[in-house]
């Protein structure tokens, strides 16, 4: 045995309320990664698309999340079917009420886009964080829980408050680009598993660093 069944919905039966996302029915605009998961206390944790609002297929926009992420109770994914349009006198969005408002429907070019909301790999997002349209979170990044993220977030740092302001780097440079190099996320499930002390003590960066500048690293 080398891991949990990564095709799984819940790969611990005895733990209803944590599932791998990835293995939920595919939607078009959705893209997850293996081994993400999220945990949800207070509702089934395969309503996680529940999270995602407003998020219509004709905008074209999409959540894209990575691999081996850690998504908490209550996360919520602001997409850009929630804007209105800004350049009037007014962001009502009248159009949508009909009665003859749908005449000034605005176009997809009138409203703002943001583009894709992008969650990297390794991601660690605490409980009740709304992550705004368009944001880009960088591998191994921390939110805090009940943050508000409007701007995009660095690799391998930890964010917190409303709105969201860096904390501190979880490493020194030098360590951030031994790591965004290393890509552990993408080894395969042997190989996290040979590592796993390494991946989650305290001297395992050290150790990994040593052993690739010594050529013994596997």
């Amino acid at each position: 045995m080398i891991g949990p069944d990564k095709n799984k919905l819940y790969p611990n039966e005895s733990i209803k309320t944590v599932c791998f996302i990835s293995n939920l029915p595919k939607r078009f605009n959705v893209e997850i990664g293996e081994y993400t998961y999220y945990s949800d206390n207070t509702k089934s944790p395969e309503k996680f698309y529940d999270n995602i609002e407003p998020h219509y297929e004709f905008l074209g926009d999409k959540l894209i999340i990575g691999k081996l992420c850690a998504i908490a109770e209550a996360v919520r994914f602001i997409m850009n079917g929630s804007n209105n349009r800004m350049d009037g006198m007014t962001t009502y969005p009248f159009n949508i009420f009909g009665g003859g408002w749908e005449m000034i429907t605005p176009t997809i070019e009138q409203l703002p886009f943001k583009g894709d909301t992008v969650i990297g790999n390794d991601v660690w997002i605490g409980q009740n964080v709304i992550i705004m349209p368009g944001v880009k979170v960088g591998d191994g990044a921390i939110i805090a829980a009940n943050s508000t993220i409007v701007k995009n977030i660095e690799p391998y740092t930890i964010y917190g408050g409303n709105s969201a302001k860096l904390i501190k780097k979880r490493f020194n440079e030098e360590r951030i680009e031994f790591l965004l190099k290393l890509q552990w996320w993408n080894w395969d499930e042997g190989k996290i598993f040979n590592n796993l002390e390494k991946l989650t003590s305290e001297s395992g960066l050290d150790q990994l660093i040593n052993e690739q500048n010594n050529c013994n690293f596997t």
